[in-house]
């Protein structure tokens, strides 16, 4: 099936190169991708492309900046919620988790933009859209650590290493749903099938529990 076939109609041309330009990078990585190709799968011409996007750096820049903040529009709300940081934190997997599967080519391409970001011509890194994504990156991932160290501080969560633990979160999470045929051959089943979506909810809430929250904390949790 073509990348076009794959993409709904949007609001807009500029939407359209950016729904399409996101598939081809998450595929093929920023390298293997080409703007007569993106305009062809956008069903627009080159120049029309060009309208919005003048290179190809500032297009993959805005297709990461603009996943980063579809993702941060689910979090936010968690983050924000009322209860302890264990409640709390079950909540960003939860928001976490919908974000990917809503948008199911964002969780390969954020992971190939962890490695790729060196590869982008030197112009990239001065975009306007590349420093966003990388305030808005940092900004997360703090929001993520507050949370932890909120926790550790409570009394909720045992004294772990707060930038081991992200790591873990999005190794648990991004990684997953950018496994691809090896993860759907690791669990039998397709990534966004929904009884495997709920599996993997389950598996990543049990496993920073029994890692996380403190015997004490969870013993008074079973308690009430």
């Amino acid at each position: 099936m073509s990348v076009s076939l794959a993409i709904q109609e949007s609001s807009s041309s500029r939407d359209r190169i950016l729904d399409v330009a996101e598939w081809l990078f998450a595929r093929r990585g920023f390298n293997g991708v080409g703007l007569r190709e993106v305009a062809d799968q956008a069903g627009l011409g080159k120049s029309s492309l060009f309208h919005h996007f003048q290179t190809k750096s500032e297009l993959y820049c805005q297709v990461i900046l603009r996943t980063l903040e579809r993702i941060r529009a689910h979090v936010q709300p968690a983050l924000d919620s009322d209860g302890t940081a264990a409640g709390r934190l079950d909540r960003v997997v939860d928001a976490l988790i919908d974000a990917l599967v809503g948008d199911p080519p964002s969780a390969r391409l954020l992971l190939r933009s962890m490695f790729e970001d060196e590869m982008l011509p030197e112009s990239a890194h001065e975009l306007p859209e590349h420093k966003a994504a990388e305030c808005e990156t940092e900004s997360m991932l703090s929001d993520f650590g507050m949370l932890i160290r909120e926790g550790i501080d409570s009394g909720v969560f045992r004294r772990v290493s707060v930038p081991h633990t992200i790591q873990s979160l999005i190794g648990a999470i991004v990684f997953h749903f950018a496994s691809g045929e090896l993860g759907e051959k690791l669990i039998h089943s397709e990534l966004l099938a929904p009884e495997a979506v709920a599996a993997r909810r389950r598996e990543v809430k049990d496993l920073l529990r029994h890692g996380m929250v403190a015997e004490d904390s969870a013993t008074a949790g079973e308690k009430k």
